[in-house]
């Protein structure tokens, strides 16, 4: 596996040709009365050309504001990546906003998501970051990796993230 940091120039519906998004989801965590609990939520989750392109223009905005993204390639081919912002929020928690991370199907369960989140935190680290912050999607099997990962409840959720995507857990992982 080779990891490298992407450029704007590298960001295509090419680049993304033999990643494979697709996640069969069947439980998810869901809030209910204060509480956490696992709820059968079955559904596929895939991205369409459209939500590739709009996931490009995303991560080009990323690196032109001075963010991360790095990626993780097979023999050339994308199979992970991840994404942090630049912008600080969150007063004293002094988040920074991983914002994407995702391992294509086919790689899944080789530690490419955990090289990838490492490298996050640290590029965070350096920049001077208490806490990632994540909206993270709320399947049991995305939740169990991040717990793995040290992340718990965010302290402080962001407006933006809970209003784009209600179903999702909020979380914070220490630096």
């Amino acid at each position: 596996m080779e990891f490298k940091i992407l450029e704007a120039e590298e960001l295509s519906q090419t680049l993304f040709a033999g990643f494979i998004r697709r996640q069969i989801v069947t439980d998810c965590w869901r809030r209910e009365k204060g509480q956490w609990v696992v709820k059968v939520d079955p559904f596929v989750d895939d991205w369409s050309k459209e939500d590739y392109d709009t996931l490009i223009s995303c991560l080009k905005n990323t690196i032109r504001t001075g963010g991360f993204v790095y990626a993780a390639f097979l023999e050339g081919v994308l199979k992970g990546f991840v994404s942090v912002e630049s912008a600080f929020f969150g007063g004293e928690n002094r988040y920074l906003d991983l914002t994407s991370i995702h391992v294509s199907e086919d790689m899944r369960g080789r530690g490419i998501g955990a090289s990838l989140f490492l490298a996050a935190k640290e590029w965070a680290k350096c920049r001077g970051a208490k806490k990632l912050y994540i909206s993270a999607h709320s399947a049991v099997e995305s939740q169990a990796f991040y717990k793995k990962m040290g992340c718990v409840e965010a302290k402080e959720y962001s407006k933006f993230h809970v209003e784009a995507e209600p179903y999702d857990c909020q979380l914070e992982c220490e630096l």
